[in-house]
């Protein structure tokens, strides 16, 4: 389930037309994996909590954007290079809002 788009990704990145489509592939699976992880550290995935419930809900605006923000990461940085498991501050702030907390 693609919570965010490529075109919005190439929009976060400034990409401009002339790239066309070349990293198209890298920046989807940049996409996947950005989700994957941040689903990881919500304890819930998109699906289930917002595109399965009845009514559907939309996924909030700073989830997407935690999303995007994790991709542009991996995408200009190919990851975090300190071995880090945790996510980038810009992007824990975003999720630790929506975050499922258990003790």
């Amino acid at each position: 389930m693609a919570v965010a788009t490529i075109e919005e990704l190439k929009e976060e990145l400034s990409f401009t037309a002339d790239l066309g489509s070349v990293d198209d592939a890298m920046l989807t699976r940049h996409l996947d994996t950005a989700e994957a992880v941040i689903e990881r550290h919500l304890g819930f995935t998109f699906a289930a909590e917002y595109l399965e419930a009845v009514p559907p809900v939309a996924v909030p605006k700073p989830l997407k954007q935690a999303v995007l923000w994790l991709a542009v990461d991996y995408y200009e940085g190919r990851g975090r290079p300190d071995g880090a498991e945790a996510l980038p501050p810009h992007v824990a702030d975003l999720v630790h809002l929506y975050r499922e907390w258990s003790f």
